[in-house]
């Protein structure tokens, strides 16, 4: 018989019980600047099914969330275009920790310190599962893309970049 994953319990952690949604928890050792190429190898599955949560601001410095493909690159000007903003930058990492409560490397959508809009690129919702951040660096939980949209409720969209 298996031991159980010691795994934190992070914010995330929490809002993911709360919705009574079923997760997997995966730890890895996490490497500055590997990114989602780096956990997915760590864990054997592909970046496709790994998303990645971007802490973003409009040109007004409101922040919003986008969760995208571990692969893939969003396009901040298609996203701007469809959200009918002027510009959409990416957060310094200062920021981004403040509007989450996450340090870059360990950020999930769950359990923001702040509420903000989260969009997701729409082939994301077709995944079987995907793996998504816990709230800690190294530490990623598989979910079905199906609770991501019932907790988050994130407006899909086609924002990768061409």
């Amino acid at each position: 018989m298996s031991k159980p994953i010691d795994f934190p319990i992070t914010p995330a952690i929490r809002v993911l019980r709360e919705h009574k949604v079923n997760f997997t928890p995966h730890l890895y050792d996490y490497v500055e600047r590997g990114g989602t190429a780096h956990s997915a190898a760590s864990l054997g599955v592909s970046e496709y099914e790994v998303v990645k949560t971007i802490v973003l601001e409009d040109d007004a410095k409101k922040p919003l969330i986008c969760l995208q493909h571990g692969d893939r690159e969003v396009s901040t000007k298609k996203l701007a275009r469809l959200i009918n903003v002027k510009t959409i930058t990416p957060c310094t990492a200062e920021t981004a920790n403040r509007f989450t409560g996450y340090m870059v490397g360990g950020t999930s959508p769950f359990g923001t310190k702040r509420a903000m809009p989260i969009y997701v690129e729409e082939s994301v919702l077709s995944l079987p599962r995907l793996f998504i951040n816990g709230g800690k660096r190294g530490f990623l939980v598989c979910i079905s893309p199906m609770d991501l949209r019932r907790v988050l409720a994130p407006t899909p969209v086609l924002a990768s970049a061409e």
